[in-house]
């Protein structure tokens, strides 16, 4: 092989190699704050349009009732079973313009359970659909109706509370407390900042510090859950 043919072969395999690696760095970085990738389960559809950007999948417009309706019928159909599911479709008060879902689905051979939440963006017109693989936890639900309002504390010690009547953010917060995880471990890590949120029926205390795991407690137990950047801006906590 001539030495001009051995140049041109090397720099081929080098064009090859500096390909494999930018599209594998792109992947990494694309799907980088995923605890699961659909794409790589043939048991988990995506959705048509769906496109991955980082922590998430969005797609543009207003088409969670038809992701919605998407995995609900598809992923039986692939050997999964709903754990439970709730929607903004079971609300039936004019005044919720909560728009999205969030379910739980096991299957057998699944190590954990598999999440798929979505909900729509309006100010960015667009979708937005989470998938994540959590261990199989519990998460008993503490609340089941939606008072008119809910007072929140940020610190024990205040004596009036930030009222929030908006029906969209109560269901939030709701929804995000109801999911928390049960924790059965009596000893809580220390947590520098404590609040409190007055539901009217039941008081929850809300352990947190920054990018740590948060603490709920009431009279129904210990529940411990993600700091969701969501749960901050519903209940106007600082985090």
């Amino acid at each position: 092989m001539s030495r001009k043919s051995i140049f041109l072969s090397a720099g081929i395999a080098l064009l090859i190699a500096m390909s494999w690696f930018g599209y594998h760095k792109a992947t990494d970085d694309t799907y980088e704050g995923m605890s699961i990738i659909p794409e790589q389960h043939k048991d988990i559809p995506l959705f048509k349009g769906l496109k991955p950007t980082r922590s998430q999948y969005v797609i543009k417009g207003n088409h969670w009732e038809d992701i919605y309706d998407f995995y609900i019928s598809k992923l039986p159909s692939l050997g999964w079973k709903v754990e439970h599911v709730e929607s903004a479709l079971d609300n039936n008060d004019i005044e919720n313009d909560w728009s999205g879902f969030y379910s739980r689905w096991r299957k057998e051979g699944f190590d954990g359970e598999l999440w798929v939440s979505s909900n729509y963006n309006q100010f960015d017109d667009k979708t937005e659909v989470i998938f994540d693989k959590t261990p199989i936890h519990k998460s008993t639900s503490w609340i089941e109706e939606i008072p008119n309002n809910i007072c929140i504390y940020e610190t024990l010690n205040q004596e009036d509370c930030l009222v929030i009547a908006d029906k969209t953010k109560i269901k939030g917060i709701k929804t995000l407390i109801n999911k928390a995880i049960d924790w059965d471990d009596e000893k809580l890590s220390k947590r520098e900042k404590t609040s409190v949120i007055d539901f009217g029926n039941m008081k929850i205390k809300v352990y947190y510090e920054n990018d740590k795991e948060i603490y709920i407690q009431s009279k129904k137990g210990t529940k411990i859950m993600k700091p969701e950047p969501e749960f901050f801006e519903l209940t106007n906590l600082s985090q």
